[in-house]
């Protein structure tokens, strides 16, 4: 063979060893990516039925059930608008609690119950993911938004719009 030719084959065989490496690094990094979604999000059917992502927001209050066999746990994500059950089988976090921030990973099933498979609790007062604290605020905008729509024949709302 000329050194040419061989060269030729050199870069090519180059160039297609780091095709197919670079494939397998992004279909790696794909497979991996997981998104966080607000219960408002889900609600309205943004979040992806058949890939992992993360919820997040409050455990509503009075929403803790357990299971007989202990492990199996049900509650209830909301970020003040919109609520998502959550069903999680395992150990939780000790800081897991009612009213507080919590991150939960998993898939959504058909029927519209979150089934868990990592559950993350806030570690202090001060602390909340910052996709579950904008998810929370920006419910909490919507919610005002709504609140300050004045109705026909009503007296105008403090604050509100005109």
């Amino acid at each position: 063979m000329k050194p040419r030719t061989k060269r030729t084959l050199a870069i090519v065989g180059g160039l297609a060893t780091l095709a197919v490496a670079t494939g397998l690094v992004l279909n790696a990094f794909r497979s991996n990516l997981v998104f966080f979604f607000s219960p408002t999000q889900v609600a309205q059917q943004e979040a992806p039925k058949d890939r992992a992502f993360r919820i997040g927001g409050l455990v509503e209050k009075g929403s803790i059930k357990r299971d007989a066999n202990g492990l199996t746990v049900t509650f209830v994500v909301t970020d003040t608008a919109k609520t998502v059950p959550v069903t999680y089988t395992g150990m939780l976090p000790d800081l897991f609690q009612e009213g507080k921030g919590v991150v939960a990973q998993g898939k959504l099933r058909g029927d519209g119950v979150f089934v868990a498979e990592q559950v993350l609790a806030k570690h202090d007062e001060n602390y909340m993911p910052p996709e579950a604290a904008d998810a929370l605020e920006m419910a909490k905008k919507g919610q005002m938004k709504s609140l300050n729509k004045q109705l026909p024949g009503q007296p105008p709302t403090p604050g509100a719009p005109k």
